[in-house]
């Protein structure tokens, strides 16, 4: 058992007990996958790679939502487990969204579509390797996605406790799911010159926003409190009230991973800040960019964003370009708001003062970060 620091709602205890719960059910699986063949091996040493590390924030929210309902610290093996489970998910949403965005990297390593293209290259296999990559990705994502909801079946939960979380956990894969389909339609307008008029603004920031809040805010704060506190017998009230501090705070979250994806240091974030600018990534900071910036301006920014050669320095033309128009600027504020608004929604929710100030110290960490 493992009992929750208000002060660290992160400390290693917590992360450690997430991590050792993961690779005892990742030992699980790859005896299973050995039996059907070794050739699965890749499989399983993939699933240990992308779930070793992470921020482990859904599953933190998940034990801090039951500390909030349940009003104790002490923290159950079942909803360790539990918890774990959802990076697991997380890690599935994570393969997949490389394959589809063509990522290069993630979390320091080779994104798993280029790993699996590399087995394919190494064995100078018959057939095209990027292929290769994209097929083993996806099958290791759908894999990762059955094991998360297997992971929280077997999590050891009373039929009860189970059957009350289940709803969020259903409802946290259509919505990320969701989610994801509207940021492909999304990436598929760009801002620019559509930024250029109030009415333009204002449909792509709707657009953004609605991503925003189902493929990141409910799926990363909302759902993992939810379902923690539902697996502690949380009243329709208290989900309420967390439901309150979720929203923002996820958007926060989300809108603060976006400036990461421009303006963070790749040795914290484990990925190449320019990655989004090639990628031409609709975001609330590149709308803002485009819609603040002078006419030249918004025009060189054009030729950069989402120009797949872009270099070291044609990235550092991009960053000063939206940091002159005023759009970092604009972003920052939006964040406080969210992050303002989730705050006072937890000051006032009927929870215990521990998790109330486990809660909040975690959304500080979630949100004024720079990885």
């Amino acid at each position: 058992m493992v009992t929750l620091d208000p002060a660290a709602p992160l400390a290693d205890a917590f992360t450690e007990a997430v991590s050792d719960a993961l690779s005892g059910f990742l030992d699980t699986q790859a005896r299973a996958l050995a039996a059907i063949d070794p050739l699965l091996a890749p499989l399983v040493e993939r699933a240990r790679v992308f779930t070793a590390g992470g921020k482990r924030l859904r599953p933190a929210f998940c034990a801090w939502g039951y500390a909030a309902a349940h009003g104790e610290l002490a923290l159950p093996e079942a909803v360790v487990r539990a918890a774990a489970s959802l990076d697991l998910l997380h890690v599935s949403a994570l393969v997949h969204d490389d394959v589809m965005d063509a990522s290069d990297s993630r979390r320091g390593v080779p994104a798993a579509h280029l790993q699996f293209a590399a087995d394919h290259t190494d064995r100078a296999a018959r057939g095209d390797a990027d292929a290769f990559g994209r097929a083993g990705a996806i099958l290791l994502g759908d894999l990762l996605l059955m094991w998360s909801e297997e992971m929280f079946r077997t999590a050891g939960l009373d039929a009860v406790s189970r059957g009350r979380a289940r709803p969020h956990l259903e409802a946290m894969r259509t919505e990320v799911t969701a989610g994801q389909y509207l940021d492909v339609l999304a990436q598929s307008r760009h801002p620019h010159p559509a930024a250029r008029t109030a009415a333009g603004r204002d449909d792509l920031a709707r657009l953004v926003s609605t991503v925003v809040t189902w493929k990141s805010a409910s799926y990363t704060v909302r759902r993992p409190l939810l379902l923690g506190a539902t697996l502690a017998g949380a009243d329709d009230a208290a989900q309420d009230a967390l439901t309150a501090v979720g929203q923002p705070l996820g958007r926060a979250f989300q809108y603060r991973d976006d400036v990461l994806g421009v303006f963070g240091d790749a040795a914290l974030t484990g990925k190449t800040s320019a990655e989004d600018l090639r990628e031409g990534k609709l975001t609330l900071l590149a709308i803002e960019a485009f819609a603040r910036a002078d006419e030249r301006g918004a025009a060189e920014l054009a030729t950069l964003f989402g120009n797949p050669r872009l270099d070291a320095a044609g990235a550092a033309r991009a960053r000063a370009l939206i940091t002159d128009s005023g759009a970092l600027e604009a972003v920052e504020a939006h964040i406080d708001r969210e992050f303002a608004a989730a705050l006072s929604a937890l000051d006032a929710a009927p929870i215990a003062e521990p998790a109330r100030d486990g809660l909040a110290a975690l959304a500080h960490r979630a949100v004024r970060r720079s990885y």
